[in-house]
């Protein structure tokens, strides 16, 4: 693949967090799976450099260590990959989120180099469907002239998720360190208000692509369905967060969550679907690249990624 500016500038972004102790691999590398005519691409984004208590804080602790031993995680730190997902299918390019972009994380924003690996660029994209409203997953959105940078593509958001960060008052109601998410939020949305399309639970959205309410992890969470006859696959963005805690404790409470209690709830209910109907799964901070099946074990559940 040429070696565009914007990745030379990632890496070298990337090279001076090496250089300051803090480590971050550049990858665009994608993992894949084919069903009927459709093909789902993960595509990297790049990552993110979480305190552990972003999601573990609220966790019971004297049960959580052995939980992160057995994965080898860390309770300082998390450092999970941001994967997003290309469906193409037909004449349509559909993306689920479109990643940070140049502003929310140094170790992120990786995303247009991953299509370009595809031989993609941004006005290939048909659709762009958003899972949620959080920076990871809208900050993308605009180009440096706060322009759509998906020229070509159409917007479907769910109504709820919508309704939320469009609000003005959000700002206000809102945890004072997620304040930047609202206001970086209302100003991405307020760019596409003219070309989006509202969805609610059930919905089939796009043809093949049906929406499942995921609330929790923010108000109006959406995953997504895709089934091409018998078999099907399920893009779950953050509701499912990780490979590791979200599967072997799913029903503690994360305080990666704006509703901890609803965001459990869901989490169990889409972890029971995908195990009972052997369905896989995408997760958008899932590790092993982000594609795999789970299993139930003896007080959750396993992930096993796809090979």
């Amino acid at each position: 693949m040429p070696i565009s500016r914007r990745y030379f500038l990632k890496s070298s972004g990337g090279a001076a967090l090496a250089a300051s102790g803090a480590l971050w691999t550049p990858q665009v590398a994608h993992a894949q799976l084919t069903f009927g005519d459709m093909r789902l691409d993960v595509l990297s984004d790049g990552s993110l450099r979480l305190p552990g208590s972003f999601s573990f804080g609220p966790m019971p602790q004297d049960e959580l260590g052995p939980v992160l031993a057995a994965y080898d995680q860390s309770p300082e730190l998390l450092t999970p990959p941001c994967n997003v997902t290309l469906l193409r299918s037909g004449d349509r390019n559909i993306l689920f989120d479109v990643g940070s972009g140049p502003d929310f994380a140094p170790t992120a924003g990786l995303l247009l180099d991953s299509l370009d690996a595809l031989g993609l660029a941004p006005e290939d994209i048909t659709d762009v469907v958003f899972t949620h409203g959080h920076p990871d997953h809208l900050w993308g959105l605009l180009d440096d002239f706060d322009d759509p940078l998906f020229t070509e593509a159409s917007y479907l958001m769910g109504k709820t998720e919508w309704d939320y960060w469009i609000d003005p008052k959000t700002v206000d109601s809102i945890s004072s360190d997620r304040v930047p998410f609202a206001v970086g939020a209302k100003r991405r949305l307020e760019a596409i208000e003219d070309n989006i399309e509202f969805f609610n639970d059930g919905e089939e959205i796009l043809p093949g692509v049906a929406a499942r309410a995921s609330f929790g992890h923010t108000p109006g969470h959406m995953a997504f369905e895709i089934r091409s006859g018998s078999q099907a696959a399920m893009v779950v963005g953050d509701a499912i967060g990780n490979d590791h805690v979200a599967l072997a404790r799913p029903a503690w409470i994360s305080g990666s969550d704006q509703d901890g209690e609803t965001g459990a709830a869901t989490r169990l209910s889409l972890l029971d679907q995908i195990a009972t109907e052997q369905m896989p799964l995408i997760g958008f901070h899932i590790n092993q690249g982000g594609i795999g099946r789970v299993e139930k074990a003896s007080e959750g559940y396993r992930f096993i990624a796809e090979t």
